[in-house]
């Protein structure tokens, strides 16, 4: 039996992995895969990833495609979410700032740097228009962190993504002004390149459980209902997240989606030209 340690954020994109486990789909094909939340996001698994203590992760494109041409040895198994991510742009209750275009010289709560609501923010200037390096941003760990952050004052603006953080605005604690999508498919699985070397073949069987399981969900006549109960969401709010979410069922890799990431990473100047060069064998298993 081989034992994976597994990292993914505690949100309903992650329940197919929820429910592999409790069926047992895992040990059917030899796998005792043992899952963590990750209440910090892309960041925290990154660093999972980083030092070992995670084997594989469920985690943000942009984030993770950074960090493995910045040189994490890690590689991308497949993309999972083949659809964009509906981040909401949140702020304090008693802000100010009723428009994102406010935002400009404000300060950001994100979860660590690299993660995806740092990533984010700078997509968000750039769409705006803002001069990206002279954005600032406050390091809180997880969204809770984010929530105090904006409560407190310590931060004008918090990205996350929008179903995660409706039971927030709906208590009060924060407000939306406005959403922001990913131009590219949201999630991917990545692996330690130990792992990736040591058993590419139980890897491929481990994509067929994930993306069966998942393929299962969205055909339940009663995912909604499911949803909500597990990750406290009105029925009506998780059939609309349903409706607009698709993992990808047949594991495809999506090439030329990853490398319109890397395209506008390099273009925030996140990533450099040189850390770029032969983007696809280093992200990739050969």
């Amino acid at each position: 039996m081989i034992r994976l340690r597994v990292g993914g954020v505690p949100e309903h994109f992650n329940l197919p992995w929820r429910l592999a486990i409790e069926e047992g789909a895992f040990k059917n094909i030899g796998m005792d895969v043992h899952w963590s939340d990750m209440t910090g996001g892309t960041g925290q698994m990154i660093r999972g990833l980083e030092t070992g203590s995670l084997d594989l992760a469920v985690l943000l494109t942009e984030g993770i495609c950074r960090s493995i041409l910045k040189g994490l040895p890690a590689k991308i198994v497949q993309i999972y979410v083949s659809t964009p991510l509906r981040w909401g742009i949140h702020v304090p209750l008693d802000s100010e700032k009723t428009e994102t275009n406010q935002l400009e010289n404000g300060t950001f709560a994100i979860s660590r740097e690299g993660s995806g609501s740092h990533l984010m923010a700078y997509v968000l200037g750039d769409q705006h228009g803002w001069k990206l390096d002279s954005l600032k941003f406050n390091v809180v760990g997880d969204v809770y962190g984010g929530l105090w952050a904006m409560e407190h004052h310590h931060a004008d603006a918090f990205l996350w993504e929008k179903y995660t953080t409706q039971p927030f605005v709906s208590q009060k604690k924060c407000d939306r002004i406005g959403e922001i999508r990913t131009p590219w498919p949201c999630f991917v699985i990545a692996v330690r390149e130990e792992i990736a070397i040591k058993y590419p073949e139980q890897l491929k069987n481990l994509q067929n459980v994930i993306n069966q399981s998942a393929l299962s969900l969205k055909t339940d006549v009663d995912a909604a209902e499911k949803i909500g109960w597990r990750y406290n969401l009105d029925k009506t709010e998780a059939a609309e997240w349903l409706s607009e979410t698709e993992w990808n069922y047949s594991g495809k890799l999506y090439h030329t989606e990853i490398q319109g990431v890397i395209q506008y990473l390099e273009k925030l100047n996140l990533i450099t030209t040189k850390e770029t060069e032969n983007w696809g064998s280093k992200l990739f298993i050969d």
